[in-house]
């Protein structure tokens, strides 16, 4: 005896893809019970994600920070006694230079909820001591980290410094103006002029809209440095001696004049100067590194270059984030020489 088939439902009596449907939920059947839990589940998970959205900007943690919209920065100290700083989402990024213990900088980053295992590597600057001193601690046995430097830089550093050859384990060699990438970053170094082995500086930048450019240690603006500044969201540079100051000090002469020269270092006024150039091109934090202990304070480096940016008509803040100065054209602070800053968090600069 042949099975009787059920009656097949027509094509045109069911809904289409985008149809909205309306179910009557108080159905008793299995199906109704299921598509009404979807929906509340689909409701309450909606309503969690705009809660999510609308309490962001208002989270202070640096855990809460997404890895996907926002730049991280942080100094672990900047100058001659040490200089080290990192640069990264939290969960990834960079440090550059190696001038501060290994231990500090843990720490530092441990207190700021940054994953030290999540460094991918150390960007050289040059092979001065108070900028490599502790390369090779930071980079042994952390097979996840390698060291970015020109091969001329690496050559000075095993020549200067008592630095283990094994550090040529962990070293990638770079070039200038040929970029490189490291996770989500994508970084071109570029000349700068110093009496160290191939200095340079770094445009680094992250994601569709963050530039950050760090140029330290450098006698004078060069060419390329102009160049990538002026392309720059965020700033680190050199502020490093008060003319008058270096002048009246008591450095002999000669050494006078080899950090007055333009293979030393900038002082306040031209740094000031070149500011007042280049900020209105859209650069919205600027971070002056470097400065001198003996020939410097941090009051009249901020002096020189808020004066300068005031004249160009820019407003200045203080980067603290407070109400009265966050909304200021440019954000500007001194990095601390022998301890570490806030922790910096950058949204989405203005767009001009």
């Amino acid at each position: 005896m042949a099975r009787k088939r059920r009656n097949p439902i027509h094509l045109d009596d069911l809904p289409g893809l985008f149809d909205s449907l309306e179910i009557d939920m108080t159905r008793p059947d299995m199906a109704g019970d299921l598509i009404a839990r979807h929906r509340a589940q689909a409701a309450t998970l909606a309503a969690d994600r705009e809660a999510d959205a609308a309490a962001a900007d208002f989270r202070l943690a640096p855990t809460a920070v997404s890895p996907t919209d926002r730049l991280m920065f942080i100094s672990f100290g900047s100058g001659s006694s040490g200089n080290c700083a990192y640069l990264g989402n939290g969960k990834e990024g960079i440090l550059i230079d190696a001038g501060v213990d290994p231990d500090t900088v843990k720490a530092r980053m441990r207190d700021n909820g940054i994953d030290f295992k999540g460094v991918r590597g150390i960007l050289v600057t040059h092979d001065h001591s108070d900028h490599v001193r502790f390369a090779y601690k930071l980079l042994r046995k952390q097979n996840h980290m390698l060291m970015y430097a020109t091969p001329r830089t690496l050559s000075g550093m095993l020549r200067r410094h008592s630095i283990s050859s094994r550090i040529k384990d962990y070293h990638k060699p770079i070039y200038k103006e040929h970029p490189f990438d490291i996770g989500a970053m994508r970084i071109t170094p570029f000349e700068t002029s110093h009496d160290g082995t191939d200095n340079v500086g770094f445009h680094i930048a992250y994601g569709s809209y963050h530039k950050f450019v760090v140029m330290t240690d450098t006698g004078h603006i060069t060419e390329r440095g102009d160049f990538y500044i002026r392309q720059a969201h965020y700033l680190m540079i050199e502020s490093n001696y008060d003319a008058r100051m270096l002048a009246d000090g008591a450095y002999p002469e000669y050494l006078k004049a080899r950090i007055a020269s333009d293979h030393g270092h900038m002082d306040n006024a031209h740094t000031a100067s070149y500011l007042a150039s280049a900020a209105s091109e859209g650069i919205s934090h600027v971070f002056l590194c470097h400065l001198s202990h003996d020939n410097n304070t941090p009051e009249l480096a901020l002096s020189a270059s808020r004066k300068a940016l005031e004249t160009v008509g820019l407003s200045v803040g203080d980067a603290s984030g407070s109400l009265d100065t966050r909304d200021a054209d440019v954000q500007l602070t001194a990095l601390p020489r022998f301890d570490t800053s806030p922790l910096y968090v950058f949204r989405e600069p203005k767009q001009v």
